[in-house]
């Protein structure tokens, strides 16, 4: 089991930033992808953006927040965060990370699949104000 533990949000203006941190626990070993997800009131839960957990090297994020937003983790701390920056109203909603195990999966075909991830954390409430 891998427990996962979001932090870090919070109400901020229009073009503030802010940095979400997710902590992992458990069997951290048997991570291989971090990803993380938000949904607004009264929308499906969508992705905003995924790393390869060994190694870093490998991100992918949605067109929504690209150029805005940057996952990185840290493996010595087992933690995975997200930088965000020029914050806008549409970008309000609850930040969830989650984690996937190796297994029958294409990390480059499936990053964006909810289904396709094994842990979740409790979320994070992001606001922006206009």
């Amino acid at each position: 089991q891998v427990q996962l533990v979001e932090s870090g949000g919070g109400l901020v203006q229009a073009g503030d930033s802010l940095r979400l941190s997710c902590a992992a626990s458990g069997r951290t070993f048997s991570i291989y992808a971090m990803g993380w997800f938000r949904q607004a009131p009264g929308k499906e839960r969508e992705f905003v953006a995924a790393i390869r957990w060994s190694t870093g090297d490998v991100t992918y994020y949605a067109d929504s927040v690209k150029g805005r937003f940057t996952t990185s983790r840290d493996n010595a701390k087992n933690a995975v965060y997200l930088q965000m920056n020029s914050l806008n109203p549409e970008d309000t909603a609850v930040y969830y990370c989650a984690a996937r195990q190796p297994g029958l999966w294409n990390f480059a075909n499936d990053y964006a699949l909810a289904r396709r991830y094994n842990y979740w954390g409790q979320g994070t409430q992001v606001t922006v104000s206009s």
